[in-house]
Parts: C-alpha cells; structure tokens; sequence
C-alpha cells in the first residue's frame, strides 16, 4: 500500500536523481506450497491447472521465470492462494510482485538456502522489468519482501534503500484507524496504464519532484508523529497522479472520491497503477460512517499494518 511518490520508482526518473516512496505492507496474504514430486514433471496449481515436462512450456510466466532463475527444473509442484482472490494485477496492491517474491522465497527454501530480503527484492524486480520486461517500477517489489512501514529510495546506481519509518506505536495505531479501504472492481491492468506513464516519464518530471517531496514531507510528518497533514497530502499526491497518464483515473473514480470528500473524508488516492481497484482514503472517526454511507456501493475492506514481509512458516 503505498501513500506517496508512487511513479518514480521507475527508472527513466530515479536516474536522473533519485525517486522515493513511503508505504506499507498489510495484513492480506499470498500463500505459496511447494512439494516435491514422485516423477520428474512439473505441476502448477492456481486458477488453472498446469503439468509440463520442461520449465519452457510453463505459461505462468512469474513462476517459469523463477523456476529458471533459482535452477529448479524438475520435479515439482507448485500452488498458490490468495487471501484477495483472484491474485491478479487490478487491485493496486501489489499482487504480482508479491506472488514473485513469495514464489522465489519459497524455491530458495525448497533447496534448503536462505538469502536475504534484499537479494529476493533485487531478483523479483529482475524477472519483472529486464526478463519480462513489464513497464513497472521498484516499489512493489520491495515493499513485499522486506514488510513494514518504510520510506524506500530509488537510487541512482540501482541500489534501493529500505528505512523503516521510526515514530510510536500508538502514531500508527491511530493513522491504521483513520485509513478506510474500498473495492471498486478490477481497474485497468498495469500494462495498459503504466506504458503511457513511463513514455511520459520526460514531459511529467517536475510533476514526480512534486511527488517525491511529498512523499519526504509524509515521512518526516511520522517521525514527528504528526498526523494532521496526512490525508492533505494524500490528496495532493492524487491530483498529480492523475495527470501522469490517461487511464489513472476515469469519471466513475472521479465520482466516488468527490462523494467521499463530500462526506468528510481529508483525502485519499486509487493504489497501484490506477484505473480502479482499491480506494484508499483518509478520514477522521467522526466522519467515517457518512463516508460508508455516500460509498453504499462499494466492499469496505478492513486491514492492518504488517510488519514483516515475505517469510517460511513451515518446512518438512
């Protein structure tokens, strides 16, 4: 769940300089079961069911992809479930990347190695952007691996850095309490959005300074443990993101983040690449239930703050 400067984590911008984000990761998962197989073919389990011979003739790209990487050829069975079904791209949350990491941990875990949280964010952003060369950024990426509540950097020479948003307890407790989530339907998928952001990337460059400052002013606001400008920058971040491609935003969003605003709620943004998914708003208690009210319509959805990212919870 990211809040601001979404966008620059491409690299046509952080070349240039650097790009940031402040996000989140939350309490929805991607469960990944890896078994070994009697025979030496390969069985991939999702809303399809897949059995080949050769890791080539795999249709799902992410898992080929990370089978060839990790050097499992052979052998295997592979399936996954999703506690936001179907875990596919259109949620703005980040489930492609998500199920990559969880797929890569996994592999490692199956041959008994353990690698770093950075190493499966470095390789995750490997298959999605070289191999497979999606129009995507960094953030999702990292956000699910390393888990938490993070201000992330994109820098210059590739590297990325992962700063945990140090501010109290309660701070986040509070702002967990402020954040209303709202499904609007599957939105446009990424690669028919986010082609027309990167080609804009030049003509959009001060518009992602913009962004890039907010998303600093919002890290600096929660570790002062500040939380009157939240939902204002939110909003603000909203605006510009609008205007970095067509598809972000469309009259039916439109619709329902102007009811949302009427009814109380400071400010708010669609995540991910736009188009519709999930609306995220920020609202104080008071208003909250005229704001349910005005969006009747939509499926609220509760989460929380996750702290830990992607990780083995058993192995036989």
């Amino acid at each position: 769940m990211s809040f601001a400067g979404g966008g620059s984590d491409f690299r046509g911008y952080y070349q240039k300089g650097y790009g940031s984000v402040v996000s989140t990761a939350i309490d929805k998962y991607i469960y990944v079961t890896i078994n070994r197989k009697f025979d030496d073919l390969i069985r991939i389990s999702y809303s399809k069911t897949e059995g080949v011979r050769n890791v080539e003739n795999i249709k799902h790209n992410l898992i080929k992809e990370a089978l060839k990487l990790t050097g499992v050829t052979k052998g295997i069975d592979i399936s996954y479930m999703s506690d936001m079904l179907p875990a596919r791209e259109g949620t703005g949350l980040g489930a492609s990347s998500s199920l990559l990491v969880g797929i890569l941990n996994a592999l490692y875990a199956y041959k008994g190695q353990r690698v770093s949280t950075d190493k499966l964010a470095k390789q995750a952003c490997k298959i999605e952007i070289e191999i497979l060369g999606k129009p995507i950024g960094k953030q999702d990426q990292y956000a699910a691996s390393f888990g938490n509540f993070n201000f992330i950097k994109f820098n210059t020479d590739e590297t990325v850095s992962v700063e945990p948003i140090i501010c109290k307890k309660e701070t986040k407790e509070e702002l967990n309490k402020k954040l209303l989530l709202f499904y609007m339907g599957f939105g446009s998928l990424s690669d028919d959005v986010l082609p027309e952001q990167k080609k804009n990337i030049n003509i959009n460059y001060t518009l992602l300074d913009k962004m890039v400052e907010l998303s600093e002013e919002l890290r600096n606001a929660l570790t002062n443990n500040d939380l009157k400008e939240f939902g204002n920058i939110l909003h603000q971040n909203w605006l510009y993101k609008q205007k970095l491609a067509s598809k972000i935003t469309n009259p039916v969003i439109n619709e329902h983040y102007e009811k949302a605003r009427d009814a109380g709620a400071v400010g708010g943004k669609i995540l991910g690449s736009g188009g519709g998914g999930f609306l995220l708003l920020y609202c104080e208690k008071e208003n909250q239930n005229k704001v349910r009210q005005a969006l009747s319509n939509l499926k609220e959805t509760s989460f929380n703050f996750e702290t830990e990212g992607s990780k083995i919870v058993y192995v036989d």
